[in-house]
């Protein structure tokens, strides 16, 4: 008597690769936030001048909190659901990791100076930065049920399009209002348009990818 063959279905190979990948993402935030600590606590409490005028001490105070709200939010939400006996999903650590990535990439290229050094530098990180960090907004709002897909890009785009303009603000907070720079707006960030729109370039990119992922993934919960 021949013995059934056990196939494997489409579904079922598919989820391997996700597995490994749930399992590696929340050990890439942990690095993701300890490296970009460790640059921020060099800056804050060093002389390099690459670090001068730049507001590290204010950076080292928020940037850690921004790069872990997501999973606080979510853990508050967990612990609401399980006092209502409800069902809670497995925290976003993707949308947290798209998030943190930016922080990451701002601090580090402070550190090596690359926005004196490389001219397209700053350019370069308000496109792709934004790309990311709307991307991370973008698998919420999913995860969170905003349907269709063109009501996902949009809303992705329109998440990422505002938070670049509170970023803009912040940093004429930082630098101008309260901060060192002399010579006013124009002088300090004559480039405030160029840089919200590459910004918002980036949260359109970003809410096509995340629209597109959508329609080609399986209906899922969480990320």
């Amino acid at each position: 008597m021949a013995t059934p063959t056990r196939t494997v279905g489409a579904d079922e190979s598919d989820t391997a690769p996700a597995g490994r990948f749930a399992r590696w993402v929340p050990w890439a935030v942990l690095g993701v936030l300890l490296t970009t600590v460790v640059q921020l606590a060099v800056g804050a409490f060093s002389d390099l001048p690459q670090f001068a005028g730049k507001g590290f001490g204010a950076r080292l105070a928020a940037y850690p909190v921004l790069m872990l709200l997501v999973p606080l939010v979510a853990v508050v939400r967990r612990a609401r659901r399980n006092h209502r006996h409800e069902g809670s999903g497995p925290l976003p650590w993707a949308a947290t990791l798209l998030v943190a990535l930016p922080f990451l990439v701002d601090v580090t290229g402070n550190t090596l100076d690359l926005y004196d050094a490389v001219i397209w530098w700053d350019d370069a990180n308000h496109l792709v930065n934004w790309a990311l960090l709307s991307g991370g907004a973008g698998l919420l709002l999913r995860d969170g049920g905003v349907q269709p897909r063109w009501a996902l890009a949009l809303c992705t785009a329109g998440v990422g399009a505002l938070l670049a303009v509170g970023w803009e603000l912040g940093e004429w907070a930082t630098f101008i209002r309260f901060g060192e720079v002399d010579g006013g707006l124009a002088a300090a960030y004559g480039d405030t348009l160029g840089d919200l729109a590459l910004g918002c370039l980036g949260a359109g990119v970003a809410g096509v990818v995340v629209a597109r992922r959508e329609a080609a993934s399986p209906p899922h919960r969480g990320s």
